[in-house]
């Protein structure tokens, strides 16, 4: 039968781990070779050896079930191996390593401490004590086997390392270094090493040997470049700014394209306030496209803060632009890009950035929300429909995109696609209690489009229960109202309140000048509606056609035919107003 690979490497792990046990545990004949001088003592030799087969025997089954992966069934037998012999330290080290497996590890130390006891000299005895102790956080008691196997074999790297790591564990910083001076007699200066020392001495707070390890790598090794950007980085980490500036220096001298060098200079003079400088050093690490994008918008998200003249801003696109373009499957730097563009008012040229951003990670909630925002800003409606279906698609359950989708279903008429989107927004926009309003607001209108009038009086009324003072809904219910000829005295009172707080807008004068209409109230009406007609561009044909009727009820009939056809050649094309033009005369809904 062929073993797959893991098989093997464990059937190759215990052929070893047989070997130790044979070579270092269970006693071999020392005397295999003088049988004929000691045929006097044969049945002894003879017990001895089928003592010795059981031993082997029940090792090797032991050692088939940990193969196997079992060491549950492994356990029993080592327990009868330490029972045929209990002082072999071999039969302990094997029923250790079961109870390891079987993740039972204080039981595995007591095990595993017996063998050593029995046989100190056994290296693998000893690391597995001493792994053991360090599992169970007994750093002392590792560290003390560790610091004997070092002294009897300083050569030993890896145990240098283990007991460094185990002085680490127990903060006892100052050992762990001395360790690693140790192992530096042996290595010479090496990088793992150095950083290890660094960080020790950062966690004593005593930069200035960190650095000092820094320099020595350095000086072990002048020609690389990174060892030098390391120094400048810890110095910048630690506000010694002005000293980090010559290690980057002689790294630029070494290799002028290390573009993390470039970037590192550019947080300085950006920390500085150097915008030229800080913009120079940008478009060297822009222009390289072998860089990562991570440093890249770590240093332009700190210059972008910086900027504040128009001249420094279109400087900003151009780096930011390349950087979108030299990384287009990063969100991150469509993003920036699409924030910039906004900031100048490019909305349009934003919305595409950020829809970049968005195909390139659909993940991101704050771009789906700024897309949305700007199709509303755009009155693209169309497009707001289809990025919220997208967007909801990503995010099923954020309330803030069902409303931009009913919204949008809304203002193209859907109506009831409009109430279903709504409705699930109020379901869920708990975490937005002020947009409830909003959402009631448009399901009046969603409603009063599907003819259901006292489902829309009601969404309406829980809209200005929530914002009394929404010139939206006071707007629409009263004019609504009014077209129904129902609540009229409601429909009276919220139009005054409009055009008391918007005293100059055509729309809710308009609006409050239709309700006194259908209250009969001509002249007043025809007051509002003069006011409305003062400013020429806001005027539309509708509210020259209102006035125009109510001239008609005030007995002003040529000059109201005048104002329907004024109307007309504004862009109004209802079929009422055809008929109002050709009669002369009111015919009302």
């Amino acid at each position: 039968m062929a073993l797959d690979s893991n098989m093997r490497t464990e059937y190759i792990k215990w052929i070893l781990f047989f070997c130790v046990f044979a070579n270092l545990g269970i006693s071999q004949p020392a005397n295999a070779q003088r049988r004929g001088k000691d045929r006097d003592k044969e049945p002894q030799k003879a017990e001895n050896t089928d003592f010795r087969l059981i031993e082997e025997s029940l090792a090797a089954e032991g050692m088939k079930f940990m193969m196997k992966d079992e060491p549950d069934r492994a356990l029993p037998v080592f327990e009868k191996l330490v029972q045929a012999n209990g002082n072999d330290a071999a039969g302990h080290y094997l029923m250790a390593t079961a109870l390891v497996k079987m993740e039972k590890f204080d039981e595995a130390i007591t095990a595993s401490k017996k063998a050593y006891d029995l046989n100190k000299e056994n290296i693998y005895y000893a690391q597995q004590l001493a792994e053991l102790y360090a599992k169970r956080r007994k750093y002392s008691e590792a560290a003390g086997i560790y610091e004997t196997l070092l002294s009897k074999n300083p050569s030993n790297i890896q145990y240098g390392i283990e007991l460094a790591a185990i002085y680490v564990f127990n903060d006892q910083f100052d050992k762990a270094i001395d360790t690693y001076n140790i192992l530096e007699k042996t290595l010479g200066i090496t990088e793992e090493i150095t950083r290890q020392k660094q960080q020790l001495y950062l966690r004593q707070n005593n930069l200035e040997k960190a650095l000092a390890e820094g320099k020595k790598l350095i000086a072990s090794e002048p020609a690389e470049v990174s060892y030098r950007v390391e120094l400048a980085e810890m110095l910048i980490a630690n506000d010694r700014i002005v000293e980090a500036v010559a290690p980057l220096e002689e790294a630029l001298k070494i290799n002028p394209d290390e573009a993390q060098a470039h970037v590192l200079l550019a947080d300085i003079y950006r920390r500085n306030g150097d915008v030229q400088k800080c913009n120079q050093e940008l478009k060297l690490v822009f222009a390289n496209p072998n860089l990562d994008a991570d440093p890249k918008i770590r240093v332009l998200s700190g210059y972008l803060k910086m900027l504040k003249t128009p001249a420094e801003l279109g400087e900003a696109v151009t780096l930011i632009k390349q950087l979108s373009e030299t990384h287009p499957n990063e969100p991150r730097a469509h993003v920036i890009y699409g924030d910039l563009l906004a900031r100048q008012d490019k909305k349009a040229e934003a919305r595409e950035m950020y829809l970049k951003a968005a195909y390139a990670d659909a993940s991101d909630f704050a771009v789906w929300g700024a897309i949305l925002q700007l199709d509303g800003d755009l009155n693209q409606v169309d497009s707001m429909l289809v990025h919220s279906e997208k967007a909801l698609e990503v995010f099923p359950n954020q309330g803030m995109f069902w409303y931009s989708n009913g919204t949008a279903h809304l203002i193209k008429k859907q109506y009831k696609e409009a109430i279903s989107s709504l409705e699930e927004s109020l379901r869920l926009i708990s975490d937005k209690p002020e947009m409830i309003p909003y959402i009631n607001a448009q399901l009046g209108d969603a409603y009063n489009g599907l003819g259901e009038h006292a489902k829309s009086d009601a969404a309406y009324e829980l809209a200005l229960k929530g914002n009394p003072d929404d010139d939206h809904v006071l707007n629409n219910y009263s004019y609504f109202l009014s077209l129904r000829r129902e609540k009229l005295d409601l429909a009276l009172k919220m139009s005054e309140k409009l055009v008391q707080q918007h005293q100059n807008n055509p729309t809710y004068l308009d609006t409050h000048a239709w309700v006194l209409y259908i209250r009969k109230e001509y002249k007043k009406a025809k007051e509002f509606l003069e006011k409305a007609m003062l400013d020429s561009n806001s005027v539309s044909g509708t509210i020259v056609e209102h006035y125009g009727d109510v001239l008609f009820k005030l007995g002003e009939r040529d000059n109201a035919v005048a104002q329907w056809k004024k109307a007309k050649r504004m862009g109004e094309t209802t079929e009422l107003l055809d008929k109002k033009i050709a009669t002369g005369a009111l015919h009302e809904q």
